[in-house]
């Protein structure tokens, strides 16, 4: 119950901070989406957030998620926002709704062929490196993104939504708003030249940075720890 509680005032406040980012670039708070990142939390942190209301969580790793959201009741989505190895694509398929972080074709061919197998389609985002940054996953540049989503958009059992990147871990507020401008630059440009319907999610920004991330344009963030407190305390 004491959780529960300490999760509904951060939750309160994360709300509050979105819809004032969103008022402030002149956007309805309804079109951002709220995901609470649980990687490194409990399940007891997963459950109390079911019982505030959150309804879509992300996780960075294929197994943690498995052990951590196995047989969990109440309505959720799942989705995968760290590096998928093309040998956890079975598992992956098999737990998450949506894998935000495809890099490559080869990544997407595997999930692919694994959703084949289950009979479904699963919703994928193709993530960018914008900040430059070598330990950040992604396509390294716009010109490689868009040739990989030639490859990608072909397949049948994933089907693309939109765009993510990790925002540079920065306190020059100029290269991180560049980071997320850049994408949504991007994301305009992809979004123009049809031919992807179900194109609709700009995935940026996250504890430290997400009130720029939605000035900027996002329509998804990951909140992790202002939600939940440092990692290991839940």
């Amino acid at each position: 119950m004491e959780e529960l509680s300490r999760l509904a005032i951060a939750l309160a406040a994360v709300r509050q901070r979105i819809d004032a980012a969103a008022r402030r670039a002149g956007r309805a708070p309804a079109e951002v989406r709220l995901m609470a990142v649980t990687k490194g939390f409990s399940r007891d942190a997963v459950l109390a957030g079911l019982d505030a209301g959150l309804s879509l969580f992300g996780e960075n790793r294929v197994q943690e998620a498995e052990e951590k959201y196995s047989e969990l009741a109440g309505s959720y989505e799942l989705h995968l926002i760290g590096h998928l190895q093309r040998n956890k694509a079975r598992t992956a398929s098999g737990v998450f709704r949506c894998v935000q972080s495809i890099d490559k074709p080869q990544t997407a061919e595997a999930l692919d062929a694994r959703c084949a197998e289950r009979g479904m389609v699963m919703d994928v985002l193709l993530e960018l490196n914008t900040s430059g940054e070598p330990s950040k996953s992604g396509f390294l540049s716009r010109q490689d993104l868009l040739a990989g989503l030639d490859e990608i958009s072909a397949m049948s059992h994933v089907r693309v939504r939109g765009l993510m990147t990790v925002g540079p871990l920065s306190d020059d507020q100029g290269r991180v708003r560049s980071s997320f401008s850049q994408l949504r630059s991007l994301f305009d440009e992809m979004r123009a030249g049809g031919g992807l319907p179900f194109f609709d999610t700009l995935s940026m920004g996250m504890s430290g940075d997400f009130e720029a991330a939605i000035e900027e344009g996002s329509t998804l963030v990951r909140i992790g720890t202002a939600l939940f407190g440092a990692r290991g305390n839940a």
